[in-house]
């Protein structure tokens, strides 16, 4: 038992001598700039809801950091994937290529749509997609059609692709592009967790036609619950705009919709406080990177585990700070889990894959033994980008 846990010591007194022998939880936000006094003039304003002048700054924030010409304040990241697919015209009885590895949000996003999600495999040295894996796929199991992508397998149109940033860390996005565009399917990039992470110095999320990206209270920067859209495409911006706010058409005094649309614009009170997170999300980056070079000075010194570092030509915004485990120790995960816990360090596996969860048993997918071997050996360590004292 003593060489079964030893592992287990070794990483909890490795993150305590890093953050302390405080209690720690995986992700929290920190509130140092601005938030109190933009929220109190939102407030002072009464534009707390869907119109105020929070909305347009925040976007034009989103536009100036990720160099996406526009950007569509959304209530959460789940709602972003759906409109971003909406507007991507996936229509019932479609399929969408996505990882295994993944937050549900990604498969349920494509399932109200009546398309079926199709899973693909992921990449250990980005933990995204792996593109080399899908071009050998598409390549032996679809056929071109009128210029779509057919699964000859089941007949079905492959529309979409929603390849994901996983923990921040920039996937091989530009060859998963280029796969995509000579199999004429549609990227849109999952870059909810990787807000300030650039691939080959261009920031995630604009490298598809569209990216969403996700500021929920666990993200790198809040607006408590929050998401949006980037895109180039100037038509796609403004029917994501039009549809986001229940396709009402402009009017003084009378409500006209001309389509279907969605509730779905981000209030102006939660966009204030993204306004402030913005502003620091410089300081919080430099933070949560000498978090990460404290964590691997010590975990490095450890066999049978490596602190998971960001991928060439990337620079990472270390969203949340991994561990992964060598294959002959993945039987240690759970226990790993438990003690760190029990010492007051809020720890997490990955999630568990899609193609496990009882909706999701039955639909398409490739072999994902590389999925399947991460997800037994992935560790989320305490990340917050206070745990380090002042930045």
């Amino acid at each position: 038992m003593k060489k079964n846990l030893k592992i287990t010591q070794q990483i909890i007194d490795s993150i305590h001598s890093v953050i302390g022998t405080k209690d720690s939880n995986l992700h929290e936000p920190v509130f140092n700039g601005n938030e109190w006094l933009y929220l109190k003039e939102c407030l002072d304003s009464t534009y707390v809801s869907s119109v105020g002048e929070f909305v347009n700054k925040f976007e034009q924030s989103l536009v100036d950091l990720t160099g996406a010409k526009y950007a569509i304040a959304l209530v959460n990241g789940t709602a972003a994937i759906h409109l971003a697919l909406v507007l991507a015209d996936v229509k019932e009885g479609d399929e969408v290529l996505a990882p295994a590895l993944t937050f549900v949000a990604t498969a349920n996003a494509i399932t109200y749509l009546k398309a079926t999600p199709h899973f693909i495999d992921n990449d250990e040295d980005t933990l995204g997609v792996d593109p080399k894996k899908l071009y050998e796929y598409l390549n032996k199991f679809t056929k071109q059609k009128d210029g779509k992508c057919i699964n000859i397998q089941t007949n079905k149109i492959i529309k979409a692709v929603v390849p994901t940033h996983v923990f921040g860390h920039p996937c091989k996005i530009d060859e998963i592009v280029d796969v995509a565009n000579k199999f004429n399917i549609i990227v849109i990039e999952d870059a909810a967790e990787s807000i300030g992470s650039y691939y080959k110095n261009k920031h995630t999320g604009t490298f598809g036609l569209m990216g969403i990206l996700s500021f929920n209270g666990n993200k790198t920067i809040t607006t408590g619950g929050g998401g949006a859209i980037l895109t180039n495409n100037q038509e796609i911006a403004k029917s994501a705009k039009h549809l986001s706010t229940t396709a009402k058409l402009a009017h003084k005094w009378d409500y006209f919709h001309d389509e279907v649309g969605f509730n779905y614009r981000l209030p102006n009170i939660n966009a204030a406080l993204g306004c402030a997170q913005l502003e620091q999300l410089p300081k919080l980056l430099k933070s949560k990177r000498i978090l990460f070079e404290k964590y691997e000075d010590k975990i490095s010194l450890l066999k049978g585990v490596r602190l998971f570092k960001e991928p060439s030509d990337c620079k990472s915004n270390y969203w949340l700070q991994t561990l992964l485990l060598d294959i002959p120790n993945k039987n240690k995960r759970d226990e790993i889990l438990s003690l760190t816990n029990k010492n007051g360090l809020m720890t997490r596996p990955a999630w568990i894959l899609m193609h496990k969860l009882k909706q999701f048993t039955s639909n398409p997918r490739m072999n994902l033994s590389c999925a399947e071997s991460i997800v037994e050996r992935v560790i989320n360590i305490p990340s917050s980008s206070n745990l380090i004292g002042k930045y």
